[in-house]
C-alpha cells in the first residue's frame, strides 16, 4: 500500500514523532495505521505525546564556538526537572545541539528541527529529540538560539555559568588577537552573566524604549510626590522644572546600567566596561570595541510549576 503525506501527517499527530521516522513505520506497516503506531511505541517515539502538556521550564543554556573561530551559537533547551538537567545523557545532547545548530543555517528552531541530525543523517534533529524525550522520560524542548558569524577582525568569546544556567556569547571588534584579547573577552563576558545587560551602548537603544522608560520615571516621580505632601501637610511640592531634572537624572542612571560599555566594571569599580577594554587596547596596541552579545539564562520568563513535596507525595500515592 502506497504511503500518503495525508497518512504521515496523520500519524504525526497522533503520536508526536518526527516525520520521517512516522513514514518510516508506515512503510514498515504496509499501511497499517494502528500497526504504525505499534512500530513507533516498540521503538519508544510515541511515548513523546504523552508529555507534551506537561511545562518543561528547567533544563539548560549553553554556548559553541567552532574551532576556527568563525561561527558561534548560544540556545536554551528546557526539561521539566532540574533533575533531568543534571543528566549527563541530557546534557551529551545538549551540546551536541549546541554543535549542530552553529553548523546551521536555519533562521528559527522550526527550521532547526527539519535539518538532518548531525550525529546519525538517517533522522533529523526533531527526530532525535523526540527519541531523547523516550529515553529520558519528560518533556524536552529546544526554546531558542542565537548564531554569531563573526564580522571582520576580531574574536568570539563564550562563557557558561552555573553549569547552564547562564550562557553568555560575545563578539569583540579588535586589529590584534592575543591571549590578552581572549582573557579580556572571558572578563567582559563574566561581566554580562553577572550585571544583565540589555544594550551594548546608549546607541543601540530606542527612542520608543527611551520614552516609554521616561514616562514610567515620570509617573514614579509624580506618585512620590503625591505621598510626600499626604504623609507632611508641610511639604513643598518642588517645581515642574526641578521635578524634569530628577527624572532626568533617573533615567541617565538606568540608562547606563542598561549598557554593557557603561557599567561599572564588577572587577575594578573604579573603571567602566569601556575604560577596562581602553586599558586592555592600550597593553596590545588595537582598539577593541563590543560589537554584539546574547545573554540566555535558563527559563527566563517563562511560568515554572511549584509543587510543595507534600503535595508531590500525596500526588504519587494516590496514583499508586
Amino acid at each position: 500500500m502506497a504511503v500518503t503525506a495525508a497518512m504521515i501527517k496523520a500519524l504525526r499527530e497522533a503520536t508526536n514523532a518526527g516525520m520521517s521516522a512516522c513514514k518510516g513505520a508506515l512503510v514498515e506497516a504496509d499501511g497499517d495505521f494502528d500497526r504504525a503506531v505499534d512500530i513507533l511505541r516498540e521503538k519508544g517515539l510515541a511515548a513523546a505525546a504523552k508529555k507534551a502538556g506537561r511545562i518543561a521550564s528547567e533544563g539548560l543554556v549553553w554556548a559553541y564556538i567552532t574551532p576556527d573561530n568563525s561561527v558561534g551559537a548560544v540556545i536554551e533547551v528546557n526539561s521539566e526537572t532540574d533533575f533531568v538537567a543534571k543528566n549527563q545523557d541530557f546534557r551529551n545532547y545538549v551540546i551536541a545541539i549546541t554543535t549542530q545548530t552553529a553548523a546551521s543555517k536555519s533562521p528559527d528552531v522550526r527550521g532547526l528541527l527539519d535539518e538532518k541530525w548531525i550525529d546519525d543523517e538517517s533522522m533529523t534533529v526533531n527526530d532525535a529529540l523526540i527519541q531523547k524525550i523516550a529515553i529520558i522520560g519528560e518533556r524536552l524542548d529546544i526554546r531558542r538560539f542565537e548564531r554569531f558569524e563573526k564580522q571582520g577582525s576580531g574574536l568570539l568569546v563564550s562563557y557558561i555559568h552555573g553549569g547552564g544556567k547562564v550562557a553568555v556569547l560575545l563578539e569583540l571588534a579588535s586589529d590584534v588577537v592575543n591571549d590578552q584579547l581572549t582573557e579580556a573577552g572571558k572578563n567582559v563576558c563574566m561581566q554580562i552573566a553577572a550585571m544583565n545587560p540589555r544594550f551594548v551602548d546608549k546607541d543601540d537603544i530606542s527612542d520608543e524604549f527611551i520614552q516609554k522608560e521616561r514616562e514610567i520615571l515620570t509617573q514614579r516621580a509624580n506618585l512620590e510626590e503625591r505621598e510626600n505632601a499626604s504623609n507632611n501637610p508641610r511639604y513643598k511640592v518642588k517645581p515642574e522644572q526641578i521635578l524634569q531634572k530628577i527624572i532626568a537624572g533617573r533615567l541617565d542612571k538606568e540608562l547606563k546600567d542598561f549598557c554593557l560599555v557603561e557599567q561599572e566594571y564588577v572587577k575594578d569599580s573604579e573603571l567602566t566596561v569601556d575604560q577596562y577594554l581602553k586599558s586592555v587596547g592600550k597593553e596590545i596596541g588595537s582598539h577593541i570595541s563590543v560589537k554584539r552579545f546574547a545573554r540566555y539564562e535558563t527559563g527566563e520568563g517563562m511560568a515554572k510549576k511549584e509543587e510543595n513535596f507534600a503535595e508531590e507525595v500525596s500526588k504519587a500515592m494516590g496514583q499508586a
